[in-house]
C-alpha cells in the first residue's frame, strides 16, 4: 500500500506512472453488461434483492459451471455476494469460531489472514515454495494440521504467484481435510484466467468444500462489487440457511444493479469478448516474464493463471526497497513481496500485467535501465570488496 500511495502522490505532482502494482484488469465491463446496467437503471430495478441474490443470476452461474466446467450445481447452493471479499467474509463467519485455526498459504493474499482474525480465528501460515509451484501439498497440509485446525483456505489461480494447484493434489488435500472433519475453502476468483491447462474447479470434491468466485477478474467488473459463493450440499443445505441469515444481517444483499447487469456476462457475445481478453493477458505474460529475466530478475515459477508475475530481485536486494526506488527513479509501480507474507518474501516483488502492451514495453525498458544503473554497479562493488577482502586475507601472515 505504501507503493500505491506514493504512486498516486507522484501522479498528482505530474509524474507519469506505469501501474503494475494493482490487481485490477485494465479492461472494463463488456458493452453487453453496461447496456444491461443502463436498462436496469431506466426500469427502476434498483431495490434490494433477496439476500442470496437474484434467482436468475444464481441459475445463470449454475448453468455456467455446467457448460464450462462440467459441474452440475443446483442454483440453491449459490449465494450472490458483495464481491469475493464479501463472500470470503461471510464464508469465514459461517465456519470460524474464536480460537479456530485456519491454514493460509504464505506467500498468499494478505486479506485471508486479516479476515480470519476479524472472527477471532487464528491464521496459521502454510509455507509454500517454488518447489511446489507456490501451492500447498498434501504433505505440507498434513504436517501443519493441528488439534485446533478447522479450515484450509487456498487460492488457485493464486495471488501473488499466478500459479495453479494440480487437480490431483487438490483432490488429495480435500480427502485429507474431509477425513479430519475440516472445511476446505477454495478462492477461485481468478478462475477463467488460465493459460494452457484450465484451472481445477474444487466443486465436486469430497467433504465440506466451499468455493468463492467473483465477477471482478475474468469478467472485468471490479468496482461493481459482485461475487458469489457455492456452498457444500451437506446437512440438507442447512449451511445455506445459516449463510443467508449472516448475509441479511451483515450486507442485506449484493448491489442490485450490478446483479441485473451481470446476467449479460453469460451472453455469447460477452463471453467471446472475455475470451479474447484472456488471450491478450496470455500474450502479455509471454512478453513480461522474459523481459523481467533479461533485466536481471528471476522468475522461480512460470505463472499459468491470474495476471501476476512473482519475481526475485537481483543482487538479493530487499523487495520493498527495490519497489520504492523503482517507482521514484523510473515511475514503475510494483508490489513488494513482503505484502504477501513472511516466507521468503523479503527479496521478491510482484508485477501485474494489467496494462496494455505499449505500457508493458515501456515499463520493461525503464526496469532494465533501473537495474543497470542501480543494482549492477552495487553488485560489482560488492564483488570487488569481496575480492579485496580475499586478497588481504591471503596476504595476512
Amino acid at each position: 500500500m505504501d507503493v500505491l500511495a506514493r504512486a498516486h502522490a507522484l501522479e498528482a505532482a505530474g509524474r507519469r506512472v506505469i501501474h503494475m502494482e494493482i490487481g485490477e484488469p485494465d479492461f472494463t465491463a463488456t458493452p453487453q453488461v453496461v447496456e444491461a446496467a443502463v436498462r436496469a437503471l431506466r426500469d427502476g430495478r434498483t431495490a434490494y434483492t433477496a439476500a442470496l441474490g437474484l434467482p436468475a443470476l444464481r441459475e445463470s452461474i449454475a448453468s455456467y459451471y455446467g457448460i464450462f466446467y462440467s459441474k452440475k450445481i443446483a442454483p440453491d447452493r449459490i449465494a450472490i455476494t458483495s464481491g469475493a471479499s464479501g463472500g470470503l467474509l461471510l464464508t469465514l463467519a459461517l465456519y470460524v469460531d474464536p480460537g479456530d485455526e485456519v491454514l493460509v498459504p504464505d506467500p498468499g493474499y494478505p486479506g485471508y489472514r486479516h479476515m480470519v482474525r476479524a472472527f477471532e480465528g487464528v491464521a496459521r501460515a502454510l509455507k509454500v515454495s517454488p518447489d511446489t509451484g507456490f501451492q500447498p501439498t498434501l504433505e505440507a497440509v498434513r504436517a501443519a494440521w493441528g488439534p485446533r485446525t478447522k479450515v484450509l483456505l487456498l487460492g488457485s489461480p493464486s495471488n501473488p504467484t499466478g500459479t495453479l494447484i494440480s487437480p490431483t493434489e487438490l483432490r488429495n488435500i480435500a480427502k485429507f481435510v474431509a477425513a479430519r472433519g475440516g472445511v476446505l475453502i477454495v478462492d477461485e476468483i481468478y478462475q477463467g484466467l488460465a493459460y494452457g491447462e484450465p484451472a481445477a474447479c474444487a466443486l465436486g470434491l469430497p467433504g465440506e468444500v466451499a468455493v468463492v468466485n467473483s465477477f471482478s477478474k475474468y469478467f472485468c467488473m471490479t468496482g461493481w462489487r459482485l461475487g458469489w459463493v457455492v456452498l457444500p450440499n451437506v446437512r440438507g443445505n442447512a449451511r445455506m440457511r445459516e449463510f443467508e441469515k449472516l448475509a441479511q444481517h451483515l450486507f442485506i444483499c449484493a448491489p442490485s444493479v450490478a446483479q441485473h447487469a451481470a446476467l449479460a456476462c453469460f451472453e455469447p457475445a460477452s463471453l467471446a469478448i472475455l475470451e479474447e481478453r484472456r488471450r491478450e493477458f496470455g500474450r502479455r505474460r509471454d512478453f513480461l516474464v522474459p523481459a523481467l529475466e533479461r533485466a536481471g530478475l528471476r522468475v522461480p515459477v512460470w505463472p499459468t493463471g491470474a495476471f501476476y508475475v512473482y519475481a526475485s530481485c537481483p543482487a538479493k536486494m530487499d523487495g520493498r526497497r527495490f519497489a520504492l526506488r523503482l517507482l521514484e527513479r523510473e515511475g514503475v509501480a510494483a508490489t513488494p513481496g513482503v505484502d504477501f507474507g513472511a516466507n521468503g518474501t523479503r527479496g521478491c516483488v510482484r508485477f501485474a500485467y494489467t496494462c496494455g502492451m505499449a505500457d508493458l514495453e515501456e515499463a520493461a525498458g525503464r526496469l532494465a535501465r533501473f537495474v543497470a544503473a542501480e543494482i549492477r554497479p552495487r553488485a560489482r562493488g560488492a564483488a570487488a570488496s569481496a575480492a579485496a577482502r580475499g586478497a588481504r586475507a591471503r596476504r595476512a601472515p
